[in-house]
């Protein structure tokens, strides 16, 4: 099993082939931030500020009609309202990605590696997902010599990562470096935030544990994002999702915490597939089940990591307190991501029955609801 016994050599040219763009990136994205505010979030972050403190600065950056890709010209059918999107529901949509400016994302997944999942109880998440992976045979089942992995993370908010409002970066550092050992190229890593990108990556501590370790950090750009339409969908048709991340990618993992949420009832693994979309996004909230169900055919990952070390059980998806926390100590691995929202639901107090797109995306074949019938290793360390 892998350890930190990492090819420093690798890290380090990757900690110099991304850091200048990187910066460059996160510089562009950041202009529109008023630098005394900035130089405020820098300080509370050296001198630890309160909790309560960091979540007021995330509600600064808020944006609340939805990220910024306003030079993508969007169908006016998308930002008006879902009742005409729903009108062509009974349409034919097989012909709809002959447009140049449509495209799909690829299947990441691995055949050979359908429906395992591993369940793994500890307070220490680095040690739970090492243990986790060594329980679905090892990292080498899934990352090859050679291969470029971009890690999809929920980067959403711009508070501290003690709120359990986003991707931990002590677990993501992990599994870069867990990355590299196997022999990966290149890793990546990416989210289209909705509070402002590079306030997100700074405050949630990504930006650090991604450059620390070697890969590169991407943020959203309005150029990065291309059109399309998912097959038989009835809400993405011809809208922005976040393309240049996955250039050249060979592998997908996504990462994400678990989350009350006040519309959809849970943020998990299927969820996160909405940090992809750009446009007016806010708008697919009219039917927030149907969109996270054709997220879950549209997103395809090699394996996913549903982190529950802490779980928010109330005020999601934001927070902001402690006290929205329980500390439940778990993490759960898998290639079949509805069967592990479905276990990450128990943890919220829930089942399947409570979460309509979880039943939605097991109808179309996704993946089960019936975690159980995975015989999913269960351990606790």
């Amino acid at each position: 099993m892998e350890r930190d016994k990492i090819d420093q050599s690798k890290i380090d040219q990757g900690k110099n082939e991304n850091a200048n763009q990187t910066d460059i990136n996160r510089n562009e994205n950041s202009n529109q931030i008023d630098i005394n505010r900035r130089q405020f979030l820098s300080r509370s972050i050296r001198t630890g500020v309160a909790v309560a403190s960091v979540g007021a600065v995330g509600y600064l950056f808020h944006d609340p009609k939805g990220s910024s890709t306003s030079s993508i010209n969007l169908n006016v059918d998308h930002v008006t309202s879902l009742k005409s999107i729903n009108s062509d529901s009974g349409k034919d949509n097989s012909n709809s990605t002959q447009s140049s400016d449509i495209w799909t994302i690829p299947d990441f997944s691995i055949p050979e590696q359908a429906g395992k999942l591993a369940i793994v109880r500890g307070e220490d998440r680095t040690k739970t997902l090492e243990a986790a992976l060594k329980a679905l045979g090892g990292i080498d089942k899934f990352i090859k010599d050679g291969d470029v992995v971009l890690i999809k993370v929920n980067a959403a908010f711009a508070v501290s990562p003690i709120l359990s409002a986003t991707t931990h970066p002590d677990i993501l550092s992990k599994m870069i470096r867990i990355c590299y050992n196997a022999g990966a190229k290149k890793v990546k890593v990416t989210d289209n935030p909705i509070n402002d990108p590079a306030s997100c990556f700074l405050l949630t501590g990504i930006e650090a544990a991604t450059k620390q370790n070697g890969a590169e950090l991407i943020l959203p750009r309005d150029e990065y994002f291309k059109n399309l339409t998912l097959q038989n969908g009835r809400l993405i048709k011809e809208w922005p999702v976040l393309k240049t991340p996955f250039d050249g990618v060979t592998k997908l993992i996504s990462m994400a915490p678990i989350k009350d949420h006040h519309r959809s009832g849970a943020s998990m693994i299927l969820k996160n597939g909405y940090g992809l979309l750009g446009g007016r996004r806010n708008i697919f909230h009219q039917d927030i089940h149907t969109i996270i169900a054709e997220l879950a055919r549209m997103v395809k990952s090699t394996l996913v990591v549903l982190d529950g070390t802490n779980t928010m059980m109330t005020n999601g998806p934001t927070g902001g307190s402690l006290s929205d926390l329980k500390p439940t100590h778990t993490l759960i691995v898998g290639t079949d991501p509805v069967a592990v929202d479905s276990f990450g639901s128990t943890l919220l107090g829930k089942t399947h029955q409570d979460l309509p797109h979880l039943i939605q995306a097991s109808a179309a074949g996704v993946g089960t609801v019936d975690y159980l019938s995975l015989k999913p290793i269960i351990l606790a360390i």
